[in-house]
């Protein structure tokens, strides 16, 4: 499957958006004067419901429009590595757009670290850039910028209404290696750049002169500042573009109505994952990763309360590499899970995490404490936590487990990309062929756009055949993708599965592990590991074979 058709919802979503808003504001018109006095503050109207929650996610669509359309880097205007999402007044997460599962399962905490965060004044016209991995972010290359959206002073209402936020994947944020996805930092000041609620709009002024120095006053600086400021524009135009949709919603609507049934899309997710719960039953599983480390997980099914509790006491320590996972990811990753349980058509918000315990011990790799290294723990551990819920559950094998991330570059050119492999097979379904699986959702730069931009050539892009894993149902195929090298950079391959494969469920074939090597020019092959940095000379030729999903039986 084509890396455009694996991403049908959302271009399609893209293009169809504008033309859905105007029916919906003509609908939701006609619905208002219909059904005034039909709900109450604890009853919502069902009709209304439905548009208010489309509504809201077509709001986020809107930014991630305007956030595609004027970025400039590959990353996020061409691969689509980026989310955008409205939040309450709290902070909880609303609505989003269908974009990158790890990012919307995570920025929540992101922007309510910035309402606790005691040393800022939010004021209106401000806006604030945030990817501390350990104050809600994910890895440091997510870069999130969030704008607190308020009402007329007019209105005195001196305090946000609401949030909106958009996280984008710069392609460099500094650190050791260009692209910043270092294979062998041990700390977080070797991946990049921190910013904490940095404040990048001050009462409507870009505070470029502050920001640039961020960048470039760090041992590790970043290599692209112009592209970093660039991107961040972008993030603030989609940021205000939702700001605008909300704020011409409370106009039309009335704040009350417009937060009251904010509240009601929450609690309406709140009651769909209380359902798929009730249907499940107390199971653990155990998943080992190519590094040794260990993910242990039991969840414990409350029937009379209809609550899941997902402890993962018994998972490895802190690890000193970086395939810690923020408890922002945990959180994520789980969040993801729960929500695809759900057989209902709901946003993935807040209210999906309420009937959710999640217990993740002290000085364990899924809650690690500055200054552990996590860059790797965002695309990859998260893989790894999905898979071993499912496997917990029964659900299905697990899929390729990784994002096989492959970033290359110099101080000129900085590239990264995430590459699709096998799913797993299911109770009653195959397995798909190359796709993006589970906590990752972007495209493929384009060949004709990476070898624009890079000096760089696609020689070739093929399913790699009967990698899935056999059983009743088969897991999905990897994929094999050669890039050559025409000038002198550096390559760093993050992935997994190329040692332990991807499991199959009740006895069906595991999927193939992955593999990873560089074809010299003079022919010499050189074997890679699971992690890897190696300097390419012109001529090279990167090769990345990718795990099939394990089958199911």
């Amino acid at each position: 499957m084509s890396e455009q058709l694996q991403n049908y919802p959302r271009l399609s979503a893209f293009i169809c958006v504008q033309f859905l808003l105007f029916i919906t504001r003509i609908v939701i018109t006609t619905s208002r004067k219909i059904t005034k006095k039909m709900y109450t503050k604890s009853q919502p109207d069902p009709v209304r419901l439905e548009i208010f929650k489309n509504l809201y996610q077509f709001i986020a669509e809107q930014m991630g429009i305007v956030l595609q359309n004027t970025a400039t880097s590959v990353n996020i205007k061409e691969r689509l590595d980026f989310s955008c999402a409205i939040f309450d007044s709290y902070g909880l997460l609303v609505a989003n757009a269908p974009h990158i599962p790890v990012h919307l399962g995570s920025m929540s905490e992101s922007v309510r670290s910035l309402i606790n965060d005691v040393d800022k004044t939010i004021k209106p016209g401000n806006v604030y850039l945030s990817n501390n991995p350990y104050n809600g972010g994910t890895h440091l290359p997510d870069v999130t910028a969030i704008t607190p959206v308020f009402l007329d002073n007019k209105n005195n209402i001196h305090s946000p209404i609401f949030y909106v936020a958009s996280r984008g994947h710069q392609a460099d944020i500094g650190g050791i290696t260009p692209g910043s996805m270092p294979p062998y930092s041990t700390t977080i000041i070797e991946e990049g750049i921190i910013f904490d609620n940095f404040l990048l709009v001050k009462e409507g002024e870009f505070q470029e002169v502050a920001v640039r120095k961020h960048l470039l006053n760090h041992p590790y600086p970043s290599r692209n500042s112009d592209q970093n400021l660039a991107d961040f524009q972008a993030q603030i135009a989609a940021n205000n573009r939702g700001m605008q949709e909300l704020l011409k919603m409370v106009q039309q609507y009335g704040l009350e109505t417009v937060q009251l049934y904010m509240q009601f899309v929450q609690d309406n997710a709140e009651e769909a994952v209380r359902r798929a719960i009730d249907v499940l039953k107390d199971s653990a599983f155990s998943y080992e990763m190519d590094n040794g480390a260990k993910i242990q997980v039991e969840v414990k099914i409350d029937k009379e309360n209809r609550t899941a509790k997902i402890d993962f006491n018994g998972t490895s320590t802190q690890l000193n590499s970086n395939f810690n996972a923020p408890q922002a990811v945990t959180q994520a990753a789980v969040l993801y899970v729960f929500r695809t349980l759900v057989n209902d058509n709901i946003p993935l918000n807040a209210g999906c995490l309420k009937p959710l315990e999640i217990i993740i011990p002290e000085n364990c790799m899924l809650n690690p404490t500055y200054p552990a290294a996590v860059v790797a723990g965002n695309v990859e551990t998260s893989q790894a936590i999905v898979d071993a819920l499912y496997g917990a559950l029964g659900v299905m094998a697990a899929s390729q487990g990784t994002m096989n991330n492959l970033t290359f570059g110099n101080q000129k050119y900085q590239y990264y990309e995430t590459i699709c492999g096998g799913s797993g097979a299911g109770i009653n379904f195959n397995g798909t062929d190359a796709v993006h699986t589970h906590m990752t959702n972007s495209l493929l730069t384009d060949p004709e756009i990476l070898e624009t931009r890079y000096p760089v050539q696609v020689e070739s892009f093929s399913v790699r055949k009967n990698s899935g894993g056999k059983g009743k149902y088969s897991g999905g195929d990897g994929i094999v993708r050669r890039i050559k090298f025409l000038e002198p950079m550096t390559a760093n391959i993050l992935s997994g599965h190329r040692v332990v494969p991807p499991f199959g469920l009740n006895g069906a074939e595991p999927g193939q592990v992955g593999r990873n090597w560089v074809q010299r020019e003079n022919g010499d092959e050189e074997i890679l590991d699971s992690t890897a940095t190696v300097e390419m000379q012109s001529g090279d030729v990167f090769v990345v074979e990718t795990p099939g999903g394990g089958g199911c039986s």
